[in-house]
């Protein structure tokens, strides 16, 4: 009895540790591959990577843009698509106050040197 229990056991762990995650994979490619759309930069299997020109859902082939190239590959193949965020309008306002602070540091370091030059003037007279 406690052997049946044993195997019954193993099956479950091995469907939520092994089989289930592999579904979970298959089914985000999936609706990512339905997702595409010309203009999406993409990394195919073989590491290529391109601009979605066209996509064909009757034949299930995607066609890349590669420097020129253009090349059909099907749907499948498609490893990773790179979509731009709006991410970077915010990196430039970080960009700008970290700029803005080091100047004020430079310019309040500058300053403290000036000082310092003008107080070993006075010394030496």
């Amino acid at each position: 009895m406690s052997g049946i229990i044993l195997i019954i056991f193993m099956i479950a762990f091995m469907y939520f540790f092994m089989m289930r995650p592999q579904q979970k994979q298959r089914k985000e490619h999936q609706e990512m591959v339905n997702s595409l759309q010309p203009g999406d930069e993409v990394v195919t299997i073989g590491r290529l990577h391109g601009v979605v020109s066209e996509v064909n859902a009757s034949n299930q082939t995607v066609t890349i843009d590669c420097e020129g190239i253009y090349l059909t590959f099907d749907l499948n193949a498609i490893a990773r698509v790179n979509r731009p965020t709006a991410a970077p309008a915010s990196n430039e306002n970080s960009q700008s106050e970290s700029t803005s602070e080091s100047t004020s540091e430079t310019a309040s370091e500058t300053s403290e040197e000036v000082t310092s030059e003008s107080e070993s003037e006075t010394k030496a007279e």
